[in-house]
């Protein structure tokens, strides 16, 4: 790895971004599932439960990236980061993690931890393994690493921090969707089952269609996000001034 690379810290800087995004869940979920053990035992939990979790989701990236080589999975991969970029920039549903269970035993607690960070995770292992493929090279593999681990700290000890950010600066998220957006379109143009037909636009094209990624999320997102707000307000009119 070249770590004197703007390319190298482009890509580390793209999947912090996408793992605190998408992940940011992630620290709602250690606290709900080790608030019943004892204080002793809190930080333990929290420690193997993460350290638990990011091991098997870069297995989990391994794995997707060499899949990435199989014709037209990419494009599968594209359409799936769309919808999470997409769905990035909708309101979010109240009470998300209601169904995470606590325990007040240390390794029920880490395996609640682990399985739920399993569950939550495809959006982020997709998002990842694209953005470490464009930019990662023949280093991939230790690129995934390195911003999955650069990640895990802010993740858990920043994740207060970030979350009032994002409140106060919304544009970060949208920035955000826009990222995966811009991702799913190189995607698309690097399947090996797409690169033949516009070998001889490269590497316009690829900017061109990650551009269009980029835009398209915002747009639909935008759009997606209006509609839902103004079904909301339907069902739930206003009371009427002075009462």
């Amino acid at each position: 790895m070249d770590f004197t690379s703007p390319a190298f810290w482009l890509a580390v800087g793209q999947i912090v971004l996408i793992d605190i995004l998408l992940g940011g869940d992630n620290a709602v979920v250690i606290a709900l599932a080790v608030r019943k053990l004892d204080p002793a035992k809190r930080r333990q939990g929290i420690v193997w439960g993460t350290v638990g979790a990011i091991g098997l989701r870069i297995l989990l990236i391994v794995f997707a990236l060499s899949l990435l080589s199989v014709p037209y999975l990419k494009l599968v991969g594209a359409v799936l980061l769309f919808w999470i970029g997409i769905k990035l920039l909708l309101p979010e549903e109240e009470d998300a993690h209601g169904n995470i269970a606590s325990s007040d035993r240390l390794w029920v607690a880490v395996r609640t931890v682990i399985i739920a960070d399993l569950v939550m995770s495809i959006d982020n292992v997709i998002a990842i393994a694209g953005a470490a493929q464009a930019a990662g090279g023949e280093h991939e593999i230790p690129l995934v690493v390195f911003g999955l681990l650069v990640s895990v700290p802010i993740i858990i000890w920043g994740s207060q921090l970030i979350i009032r950010l994002m409140d106060r600066f919304p544009i970060i998220i949208t920035l955000g969707g826009m990222l995966l957006g811009w991702i799913a379109g190189g995607m698309m143009v690097t399947d090996p089952a797409v690169t033949e037909h516009v070998a001889p636009w490269q590497p316009h094209i690829k900017w061109i269609a990650e551009a269009a990624g980029a835009v398209l999320v915002l747009l639909v997102g935008s759009i997606a996000a209006r509609r839902m707000r103004s079904r909301a307000a339907a069902r739930n009119p206003a009371p009427p001034a002075g009462h």
